[in-house]
């Protein structure tokens, strides 16, 4: 099973996919949050055979929602308004900030922080059906 992890933000948005077991997550894409992020997100995960995507939810230090938290939650209605698969989301916290400390700041960021929300999926599943 194919998945897609998705790091939401107001100006790009990190694309991560796992192999086709949904073992693995890898860094993808960044696309840009405009008037096309949902159809190009839409055909990226049709092209990838993918199966679910996962959506980082943004928290703070007590474990709430973070003001993007409502921006996230219309992006995840839009984008199952017009794609046929599951969307969930996964708890997330200062992922953007961990990619850099593992692999330094450059351009790809967005993309690692996706495959760490992904990641910690796939972990917290690891043993079981749900995925």
């Amino acid at each position: 099973m194919r998945l897609m992890g998705i790091d939401f933000g107001m100006m790009r948005i990190g694309i991560a996919l796992s192999d086709e077991s949904g073992r693995f997550a890898f860094p993808h894409s960044i696309v840009s949050n405009d008037k096309n992020t949902l159809k190009t997100i839409s055909k990226l995960a049709e092209k990838d055979r993918v199966n679910k995507i996962i959506l980082g939810r943004s928290l703070d230090y007590q474990g709430q929602p973070n003001k993007i938290m409502k921006d996230i939650e219309i992006f995840k209605d839009k984008l199952e308004e017009i794609i046929s698969l599951q969307v969930e989301y996964e708890d997330e916290f200062l992922t953007t900030v961990e990619a850099e400390r593992i692999q330094g700041k450059n351009k790809n960021i967005d993309a690692s922080a996706a495959a760490l929300i992904l990641k910690s999926y796939i972990d917290r599943h690891q043993n079981s059906a749900i995925l």
